[in-house]
């Protein structure tokens, strides 16, 4: 996936639990940018969004060029770690 600086990218996860959405104790997504700078967002902090049981997502712009990635991360009642990269340019090609 290939964005354009200056943009934003809605991330999303879905955690489950034996094929049910399920909501996690603790949720946290990390998001590390091409310097190597690494943002936590956390749900009990209001800075993740719950859009339905088991699914949260969080809005994230982007200001740098390069390969972006982040992780969610679940604990308590769903552990999980998921995760991708993208890259950032500052045009489209």
């Amino acid at each position: 996936m290939t964005l354009r600086v200056g943009g934003a990218i809605k991330l999303k996860a879905t955690f489950t639990a034996e094929n049910v959405k399920t909501d996690p104790t603790t949720i946290i997504l990390e998001v590390k940018d091409p310097s190597g700078n690494v943002d936590t967002y956390t749900y009990s902090e209001a800075e993740i969004t719950k859009d339905s049981q088991g699914v949260y997502s969080k809005i994230v712009e982007f200001d740098e060029t390069g390969w972006w990635s982040y992780e969610w991360h679940g604990t308590g009642t769903v552990i999980v770690v998921d995760g991708r990269r993208f890259r950032v340019d500052s045009q489209l090609i």
